[in-house]
């Protein structure tokens, strides 16, 4: 199975670059929705992913109080907690269920290291599950042969 059938492109999502400010990503992923959003480096790279958690951690220990303070906080100076490690265009179903595991998505890149997409937790979820029916199926559709 090609993993590009569940990818999510780079265009329908949110994500942010490495200069951006603290105020900014929090806005993104407020009117997204998001509860983690990709890091992208200025030409594009996949640099890490960020969450919520990150940024509420990262303002306590900052002790920022008022939002007018993130206007100015660089979102790379907020340490973040996991690792989100990215597949390649290349990868098998098996290294995007690996990922999955421990992340609520899998950053895609490219053979260049650019970040093209996401594949989320749910459409591999999904996938496994189909794949588990028809298992399932074929093995009950031998066993009634069998009892024939």
């Amino acid at each position: 199975m090609n993993i590009l059938f569940f990818l999510i492109p780079k265009n329908e999502i949110a994500y942010i670059y490495e200069n951006e400010t603290l105020r900014q990503t929090l806005e993104k992923m407020e009117h997204r929705k998001f509860s983690c959003i990709p890091i992208l480096t200025l030409d594009g790279k996949y640099t890490g992913t960020i969450s919520e958690g990150d940024l509420l951690w990262g303002m306590r220990r900052m002790e920022i109080a008022d939002i007018k303070t993130t206007e100015t906080i660089p979102i790379m100076a907020i340490p973040r907690r996991a690792t989100y490690k990215p597949v390649s265009v290349n990868a098998a179903m098996e290294d995007l269920l690996d990922r999955a595991i421990n992340q609520n998505f899998v950053p895609v890149v490219d053979d260049q290291g650019s970040f093209i997409g996401i594949i989320t937790r749910k459409a591999i979820i999904k996938y496994c599950y189909g794949e588990l029916k028809k298992l399932s199926a074929e093995a009950e559709a031998a066993a009634e042969k069998d009892r024939a």
